[in-house]
């Protein structure tokens, strides 16, 4: 079971809410800074109108410098300097009469793009779509990116963008110490959806990169498992990271404290929590090095 963090209405701020010992709300973490590199000026891309679907892959154009090429995007690229360009899909959810109207010449999905119907008109439209993988760890964000680069004809650009991350995600790696103990928890009140997060969601790939534990993947083989009152507070984690969307859904700190299980264990009784946008946790794009930074520094605020 695949659950994507990708979900709607981003605020393109950062803000870190003052704690003590005993927050009495979650720390924030609403948006992060892109790893960027100038345009380059030796290549020529293969296509000029793009409509960017697949997660992160509009943020990865715009971080190579070739915004320009952009002419539609998904809902979850919110970068600030995207705001301008036309969103074609609601969720994972496209209209094939408004991507067609957009005239591209490459339309870039992956798996959870659809629905098929709407897929198969633009290609009948004559309209070339090509599906890249998705990536769910830190480690592979670079695959994705060169991945990118090579489909439009930038694999210098790819190349140059996936080196400037990696050097950003190496000064970033281990700055967490003690090894805390962190629970993801993948919540929708409304629809009593409370899922705890574990190999393969990743988030564990997050928290290990920060040299943290993730609790959810020490004790499940799976993403997403519901999770029992008994286990949760058996296994004890120390700070609960949610998304955003998520927390709202459950009436915020004191409705997640609330939740069987949760009160009882350490994270619960010093209300430590933190929030992270729903559409940039898990985007596994250019925005992830400082991401993975902002996690870090809140882990030391939740814990002081």
């Amino acid at each position: 079971m695949r659950i994507r963090a990708v979900t709607v209405f981003c605020i393109a701020l950062f803000t870190l809410t003052s704690c003590s010992s005993t927050p009495q709300s979650a720390i924030e973490i609403t948006s992060a800074t892109s790893v960027s590199i100038p345009a380059s000026t030796s290549e020529i891309a293969s296509f000029t109108r793009i409509i960017a679907l697949a997660n992160g892959s509009a943020e990865i154009i715009d971080a190579m410098g070739f915004k320009n090429l952009i002419v539609g995007r998904d809902i979850a690229s919110t970068d600030e300097s995207l705001k301008d360009i036309p969103v074609v899909s609601t969720g994972h959810q496209v209209v094939a009469e408004q991507i067609i109207a957009l005239q591209p010449e490459l339309v870039i999905i992956d798996e959870s793009v659809g629905p098929r119907e709407a897929i198969a008109a633009v290609r009948k439209a004559g309209i070339r779509i090509e599906l890249i993988k998705e990536v769910w760890n830190v480690g592979d964000i670079t695959k994705k990116v060169d991945a990118i680069a090579r489909l439009i004809g930038l694999p210098q650009a790819g190349a140059e963008l996936s080196n400037a991350i990696k050097s950003k995600i190496s000064q970033v790696g281990q700055k967490v110490s003690g090894s805390p103990r962190i629970a993801f928890l993948y919540l929708r009140g409304g629809s009593s959806i409370y899922l705890l997060g574990g190999k393969g969601s990743g988030a564990d790939s997050m928290l290990s990169a920060l040299g943290a534990v993730d609790v959810g993947a020490a004790i499940s083989s799976v993403p997403f498992a519901p999770f029992t009152a008994e286990s949760f507070a058996v296994e004890d984690p120390e700070i609960l990271l949610v998304m955003s969307k998520g927390l709202e859904s459950v009436g915020g700190v004191d409705g997640l404290v609330a939740l069987p299980g949760v009160a009882q264990t350490t994270a619960g009784k010093n209300r430590s929590v933190i929030a992270i946008d729903d559409s940039l946790l898990l985007s596994f794009g250019p925005r992830t090095p400082d991401l993975l930074e902002k996690i870090a520094d809140a882990i030391k605020k939740v814990k002081q």
